[in-house]
């Protein structure tokens, strides 16, 4: 008896939680991946630095709520989609917005990075992806507006 009032516990918690902050009665659908529209990327990495990549995507309506990164690793080259949580109600506003969300980069290797941002599917259901690859340097360049003593 203790589990299964324990299993209805855990079922209405998991459906009561699902729902944002923001006092609307909206319920869960899912998540879903939305293509990216624009990285913002330094032109070098140093290894052992930390950056912040900026990218943009474009959220159909206010139903939708940036979730989480898909972030895939193999060796030096990076997959990376942005996953949105999508909820339904009455208060869905279908007009689109651009949403920019930052990723975290740690660079831990000595070699070229190679990034694949998820920009959608062509019309033959083919994943696109943008390519940008990024050098690493053993130190930061000097600036050109650098003081010279």
């Amino acid at each position: 008896m203790k589990k299964y009032a324990l299993l209805v516990f855990a079922f209405i918690t998991v459906l009561t939680s699902c729902s944002p902050d923001d006092g609307t009665d909206n319920n869960y659908l899912g998540t879903i991946t939305l293509p990216i529209e624009s990285v913002e990327m330094p032109e070098s990495f140093v290894n052992g630095e930390t950056y912040e990549i900026l990218i943009t995507y474009n959220r159909p309506s206010n139903c939708y709520q940036f979730y989480n990164f898909f972030y895939d690793i193999n060796e030096n080259e990076r997959t990376v989609a942005v996953i949105n949580t999508v909820y339904s109600g009455t208060d869905c506003i279908e007009e689109t917005e651009s949403v920019t969300v930052s990723l975290n980069f740690i660079v831990t290797s000595t070699e070229t990075y190679l990034f694949k941002f998820f920009q959608g599917h062509d019309e033959n259901g083919e994943e696109q992806y943008y390519l940008v690859e990024v050098p690493v340097l053993n130190e930061r360049p000097v600036s050109e507006y650098a003081i010279n003593d």
